[in-house]
């Protein structure tokens, strides 16, 4: 008796005589009941998505080989990589590690950088305070500029649609703006002067 299935009433199927055979035979051939066989057929389908109509190829055997051959394909191209790509590469950074040691080594023996210019606590103090009163003096001048800018701004209604500011300067005027804001940086000046 199948497990689990005892209660339930036997129902017959209509099959071709020479279909009915195969599969008692094949039945007896994997010890299982008929109604059990057909079951875990029925189930092996919807469990794996599969219809019975689809070749999976020769036997299972032949997809166990078929992945085999895909794996060792795979690692074929990893090595290939490794040999082609990261060998080159990591001799290319062994290369320069050496350069950079070599280049080190002749800093300690033949470069000489002299000893730096020390100056006083005043000295840099005044020359942060000189900074910051150029830097002040800079700012006002902008603020000054900024100011006799939105002077000459006038607020024109428009008879259709919606007002705007007109600003009445000479093109003089703008272009010297203009120029002390691209050259703003300049208010640092270096040593030479540039």
């Amino acid at each position: 008796m199948d497990k689990g299935y005892e209660n339930e009433r036997f129902e017959s199927l209509s099959i071709k005589t020479s279909v009915a055979r195969k599969f008692r035979s094949y039945c007896k051939a994997i010890s299982k009941s008929q109604s059990m066989s057909l079951l875990h057929m029925v189930d092996f389908f919807e469990l794996n998505g599969v219809s019975p109509e689809d070749n999976l190829g020769e036997t299972i055997t032949s997809l166990k080989r078929q992945i085999t051959k895909r794996s060792n394909a795979v690692i074929a191209i990893i090595k290939n990589i490794e040999k082609m790509h990261h060998r080159p590469t990591t001799a290319i950074l062994q290369s320069l590690f050496e350069e950079t040691a070599q280049i080190e080594k002749e800093g300690e023996d033949g470069f000489d950088f002299g000893t730096p210019a020390l100056i006083t606590e005043n000295e840099e103090l005044a020359y942060y305070r000189k900074e910051y009163y150029n830097t002040r003096e800079a700012y006002r001048d902008l603020g000054e500029e900024t100011k006799g800018l939105l002077k000459k701004i006038k607020y024109v209604r428009n008879n259709f649609g919606m007002g705007h500011y007109r600003l009445n300067a000479t093109e003089a005027d703008l272009k010297r703006l203009q120029q002390k804001l691209d050259h703003v940086h300049h208010y640092n000046t270096t040593e030479t002067g540039r």
